[in-house]
C-alpha cells in the first residue's frame, strides 16, 4: 500500500518548505495540497494557490509524487489550466498526480466569491464531465477544438505536452453513478471520501458501499479487473487518522482489506481541522509506514 499526506497551502513558504522536504524524507509515496480559493472554516485565514505551491515543492524534492487533492472546474477554464499542469508536470519531471473532482456546490466559498450561478447537482456533474473530457483532449492533441455547454476551445495549442505520455493519469474523485463512470472510463485512479457519518463504523460502512459500487461500475464499463488505483482520504472520517498511532494503523488495515491501493492522511495542525501532534506523525513514519509499504 502507498501512503500520501496532504499539506494545506496555508503557511508562508519559509514554514511550508520544511514540511514538503520532510514528507519526502519520511518516505511518503505522494504529497498533496488542496486546490481551492478558500476552504471551509479556514477561509478567513491565510491561503495560497495550489499550482505555485506544488511547483515550489517540486523544486525542493526529487522523488515524491506531488498532486492536487483535488482540482475542480469551479474556478478554472481547461485551456489555461492545461498550460499550468503541463508546466508543473515538466518542472516536477513527471512526478505530478492530477486529482480532479466536481467541486463544492455554489454556497461554498469557491463558488460564492466568483458570483457565478447556483448549479444543481446534475449541472455540477455535467460541468465536471465536460471539464475532464476537455482536459483529456487538450493534453493529448495539439490544436484542440471543444464547443461545450460550459467551456470552449478553438485550436488550442499544447506543445510540448506533458512529460508523462500520452498524458498524466487522471485520479477522479467520484461518489455518484455518473462520476464513477467517468472515473472508470477516463481515470487511472479513483478517489473517495466515503460518506459523511457521525460514527467511525458508519463511515467505514459507507466506504465499503462506495467501493462495491465502483466495482460494479468497472464491470458495467468493461473494465473489471483493470489496474485502477484506489485512493481513500482517511480524514473524511469523523476521527482524525493521526489522532494516535493505533488509529492510523487501524485505518490503514481496514483500507487494505477493502482493496484500496493508496491512503491519504493530513499533516497535523495546531487547531481544527486535522488537529494533532507531529510526534504522532513521526511515530507513524517510524513504526507503521515501513510495514505498509513492504506489504
Amino acid at each position: 500500500m502507498r501512503v500520501g499526506i496532504v499539506i494545506l497551502p496555508e503557511d508562508r513558504w519559509w514554514a511550508a518548505e520544511p514540511k514538503w522536504r520532510a514528507a519526502e524524507e519520511y518516505g511518503f509515496d505522494h504529497a498533496w495540497t488542496y486546490d481551492h480559493l478558500g476552504w471551509r472554516s479556514l477561509v478567513d485565514g491565510p491561503w495560497f494557490s495550489a499550482v505555485p505551491t506544488l511547483t515550489a515543492a517540486a523544486m525542493v524534492t526529487s522523488r515524491i509524487r506531488l498532486g492536487t487533492f483535488v482540482a475542480s472546474p469551479v474556478f478554472r477554464h481547461p485551456v489555461p489550466f492545461m498550460r499550468e499542469l503541463n508546466t508543473l508536470d515538466d518542472i516536477s519531471d513527471g512526478r505530478f498526480l492530477f486529482g480532479v473532482g466536481a467541486g463544492s456546490s455554489s454556497e461554498h466559498y469557491d463558488g460564492q466569491v466568483l458570483g457565478g450561478p447556483s448549479l444543481t447537482a446534475k449541472e455540477r456533474a455535467d460541468r465536471f464531465i465536460e471539464f475532464v473530457e476537455a482536459l483529456d483532449g487538450l493534453l493529448v492533441k495539439d490544436r484542440f477544438d471543444h464547443d461545450g455547454s460550459y467551456f470552449t476551445a478553438k485550436g488550442a495549442r499544447n506543445l510540448p505536452g506533458p512529460v508523462q505520455r500520452p498524458r498524466f493519469g487522471f485520479l477522479v474523485a467520484a461518489g455518484g453513478p455518473r462520476t464513477m463512470r467517468l472515473a472508470a472510463t477516463h481515470g487511472a485512479g479513483w478517489i473517495t471520501e466515503g460518506r459523511r457519518a457521525d460514527t467511525l463504523e458508519e463511515w467505514w460502512k459507507g466506504v465499503a458501499e462506495r467501493s462495491a459500487a465502483f466495482d460494479r461500475t468497472l464491470e458495467h464499463t468493461g473494465r473489471a479487473g483493470a489496474r485502477i488505483q484506489r485512493y481513500l482520504s482517511l480524514d473524511a472520517a469523523p476521527v482524525y487518522s493521526l489522532s494516535s498511532v493505533d488509529a492510523f494503523a487501524d485505518a490503514a488495515g481496514r483500507a487494505a482489506e477493502l482493496g484500496f491501493t493508496d491512503i491519504v492522511t493530513h499533516w497535523p495542525r495546531s487547531g481544527g481541522p486535522y488537529e494533532g501532534r507531529e510526534a504522532v506523525l513521526e511515530r507513524v513514519v517510524e513504526d507503521v509506514l515501513p510495514g505498509l509499504q513492504a506489504g
